[in-house]
Formats: C-alpha cells, sequence, structure tokens
C-alpha cells in the first residue's frame, strides 16, 4: 500500500499494491454475477441503480480490497487497533451517468470510502464538499478515497465511452 495524499479536513487516498490483477479479477468475476436478478439493487437516479450489492463470495477477488479498505479506514480514523466491519455495494457507471450528491451519515458510520477497479479517461470525477469548501478527484484505478459519512459527494458525468466501476464503502465498529 501506497500513501498518495492526505487531506487535512476532508479525505484520505491510498493506493492498493498490485492493484492490476486484483482489477481484473474483479472485473471477471462481477461480469458473471451483475446481471443476477437476485442482486439487491438501490438509489436508483437518473436512469440507473447507484449500488447494486453481492456478497463477498460472489467475487472472491475483493478479499484484498476489502481487506486494504479496512486498514485504509483505520488510517483516516487514525486508529491502529481498530476492528472495522465494512458494508460494500458496486457502483456501475455506463457512459453519461452521474452520482447525485448524497451523504452515507445515516445510521452508525465512522467513515465512508470508494475503491476505483476500472477507471476510462474522463469517466468523472469524486466531489467531496463540506459547506463552501469542495475537493476534486480524478479517480484512479487501484486508488481509495476515505472520508467523513457526512461529506456531500457526488461523481460527474461519466463522458467516456466506457463503464466505470467502483466499489462503495462505509465502515463501522465490529460487533461481537
Amino acid at each position: 500500500m501506497t500513501i498518495l495524499q492526505e487531506y487535512r479536513v476532508e479525505c484520505y487516498v491510498m493506493e492498493l499494491a498490485d492493484a492490476q490483477g486484483i482489477n481484473d479479477a474483479v472485473c471477471s468475476q462481477y461480469q458473471d454475477v451483475r446481471d443476477d436478478p437476485g442482486l439487491r439493487r438501490t438509489h436508483h437516479f437518473e436512469g440507473r441503480y447507484e449500488n447494486i450489492y453481492v456478497d463477498e463470495g460472489q467475487i472472491p477477488a475483493l478479499k484484498p480490497v476489502l481487506q486494504a479498505a479496512r486498514q485504509g479506514a483505520a488510517r483516516f480514523l487514525h486508529q491502529k487497533e481498530i476492528s472495522l466491519s465494512v458494508g460494500f455495494w458496486i457502483n456501475d457507471m455506463g457512459p453519461g451517468h452521474v452520482t447525485v450528491p448524497h451523504t452515507h451519515d445515516e445510521d452508525d458510520e465512522l467513515v465512508s470510502g470508494v475503491y476505483y477497479v476500472r477507471v476510462p479517461e474522463n469517466s468523472g470525477d469524486l466531489v467531496l464538499s463540506r459547506g463552501v469548501a469542495s475537493t476534486r478527484i480524478t479517480a484512479r484505478q487501484g486508488v481509495f478515497v476515505f472520508f467523513a459519512p457526512d461529506v456531500m459527494h457526488e461523481v460527474t458525468e461519466n463522458k467516456s465511452g466506457g463503464t466505470r466501476l467502483s466499489i462503495g464503502m462505509n465502515f463501522g465498529i465490529k460487533s461481537g
């Protein structure tokens, strides 16, 4: 894991080692399950479901991603010895799609984040906002971005001809 940059207030960005092979496996395994009618899909905006929920067992290649994500979320919290649970979903964002502004502070989340699996050029930027301040992050494959759940965020239009694939995440205290 390489730390790319740390933002004082709004986010923490890090890179996953050996991401290319992991991302290729995640993409392949996702393609095998993406049309499963049994998958739960939520947040229908702008003509698509923003959240597609898969079980970790359906995409075993996610294991190192989720393990690194827990470590990154703990670093964001400045906690070395914290046991975090992670809830995650797939964001399959085709050409012309956006993710509308929202927060993740509905429950007991401590950290929110995203991991970029496939990112065609011009496929949208992550915009984080708190009051009048905002940070715009150009997504890159193999990169995580962690931020507070109450930070307003959105993704600008995918102007590429390809699909952008990311993993959205929320972290809380692991129970029992």
